[in-house]
């Protein structure tokens, strides 16, 4: 199994931006899909954006469309969120995760990271 760490995270401003990292260790990077989700207090965690194991597709919850971008570097086993224009509604605990080939569910999760968007 994978092994995730985040890092990145912290207070904002709305309008800022903040750059999310996660780490993999522990296995071959490459054979994994990868996603970001994030819980809000008192909420169900929601899935914010994923990516193919090379890269080559992304794909975004309607709600940080056009504002985050995620991508990786698999040479660093590494998986990042931008995130621009942040919003209050932003504020959540931040989750990667990783999903291997073949598999239909994610199985590879960190710790989670806050980010908190205020004023």
């Amino acid at each position: 199994q994978v092994q995730l760490v985040e890092s990145g995270g912290g207070l904002a401003r709305p309008g800022d931006s903040l750059k999310l990292a996660c780490a993999a260790s522990g296995r071959t990077f490459s054979n994994y899909a990868m996603g970001w989700f994030r819980q809000a207090p008192e909420k169900e965690r929601e899935f914010v954006a994923g990516i193919t194991s090379r890269g080559g597709r992304t794909y975004y919850a309607d709600s940080v469309k056009g504002r985050f971008t995620i991508s990786r570097d698999n040479a660093k086993s590494t998986v990042y969120l931008q995130m621009n224009s942040l919003k209050p509604e932003d504020t959540a605990v931040y989750f990667c995760a990783g999903r291997l080939l073949g598999s239909d569910t994610y199985n590879a999760w960190g710790q989670g990271i806050q980010v908190t968007v205020s004023s």
